[in-house]
């Protein structure tokens, strides 16, 4: 009996005072101090000598993700599940550069057969993972977490990369950052644009890549395009292609070289 009176109470006190959301200051002043915007903000550049030298506070950081646990994890909000995957995922992207000493290409780390998205380490929930198992498994892998939105904020050290935003994601502002990461990456017609000449979309290979993701959410790419077509620089009269998904999409060469300032 006293043993469950004794899970009734903690059982009450969960309820009425919710787990604590994770805190992401640390990462947001990281990223605010060492995160420079490129052509009115489409892209980004990454001081990684800057990120270097607060290794510490970078350090303190990771260790702070690593030490929530799956049961921790379970109790936050779904946005703020999410935000904490792709901060992770952002996190231990810059941690692995740095770890690499800064190569010329995240795709020089590894071997033929294990890449950089390949390494388990880091630790989170619990456990070893890579930066795929967060990507794959942990968000694209869970229904109630996946946004295809996310594919604009996972950043892969990359110029051909979305932009990685100079501000950390947070539960209370994640729709709308994550629309914004959206719109700014739709925005850069150096990875997207429409092309007048040959009548055609030519998009970011992320949109080859992830193609299913963006078509389980709108029923094609180019219906899940249709509302950027402002951004993409697609003419009025072109726009009803997109809708009836007779539009051509041209997949551009991907820019694999670190997206290092």
């Amino acid at each position: 009996m006293q043993q469950w009176i004794g899970g009734l109470v903690i059982a009450l006190l969960t309820l009425t005072h919710p787990a604590m959301a994770f805190d992401h200051t640390a990462w947001d002043q990281l990223l605010g101090k060492h995160v420079q915007p490129l052509r009115g903000g489409v892209a980004t550049a990454v001081d990684y000598n800057g990120m270097a030298a607060d290794r510490q506070q970078l350090n303190t950081y990771l260790e702070q993700l690593s030490s929530v646990s799956a049961a921790d994890f379970q109790a936050f909000s779904r946005d703020e599940q999410l935000a904490f995957l792709v901060n992770a995922y952002n996190a231990f992207t810059v941690e692995l550069i740095l770890l690499e000493n800064q190569p010329a290409s995240i795709r020089d780390i590894g071997s033929f057969l294990s890449g950089p998205w390949d390494k388990d380490f880091f630790t989170l929930l619990g456990e070893p993972r890579t930066l795929d198992e967060v990507e794959h498994d942990m968000i694209r892998g869970n229904p109630a977490l996946m946004d295809p939105r996310i594919h604009f904020a996972v950043n892969c050290a990359s110029i051909g990369c979305p932009a990685l935003r100079p501000q950390a994601y947070s539960a209370d502002q994640l729709d709308a950052q994550l629309e914004d990461s959206a719109n700014q990456f739709l925005s850069d017609k150096q990875r997207n644009r429409f092309n007048a000449d040959k009548n055609a979309l030519e998009v970011s290979k992320i949109f080859d890549w992830y193609e299913e993701d963006f078509e389980n959410a709108a029923g094609s790419l180019a219906e899940y395009l249709l509302p950027y077509a402002d951004k993409l620089g697609v003419p009025e009269e072109k726009r009803q292609l997109m809708k009836n998904d007779d539009i051509t999409i041209r997949h551009l060469d991907y820019n694999w070289k670190l997206n290092k300032q």
